[in-house]
């Protein structure tokens, strides 16, 4: 069980790195001093790609830290 838990771990946290590194950056630059007029225009891409990277990364955020409690509570036993 153990082994199991702390394979777990490993696999969810090169995905949590992976999908962290592949999401795009958020920052806008000098364009945000405008007001957010890109999403007055429609112009929220987050229903592609981004938005299953964005689902994996949260996914694997959850499966890491499930896991590592799960560890500890074994390994407390």
């Amino acid at each position: 069980m153990e082994n199991f838990l702390i394979i777990l771990t490993i696999l969810a946290s090169l995905v949590l790195i992976g999908s962290i590194l592949l999401q795009p950056g958020k920052s806008a630059g000098l364009g945000e001093i405008g007001g957010g007029a890109e999403t007055l225009f429609g112009k929220k891409r987050a229903r592609g790609f981004e938005a299953k990277l964005a689902l994996l990364t949260k996914i694997s955020a959850v499966v890491f830290i499930v896991s590592l409690l799960a560890y500890n509570i074994v390994i407390k036993l």
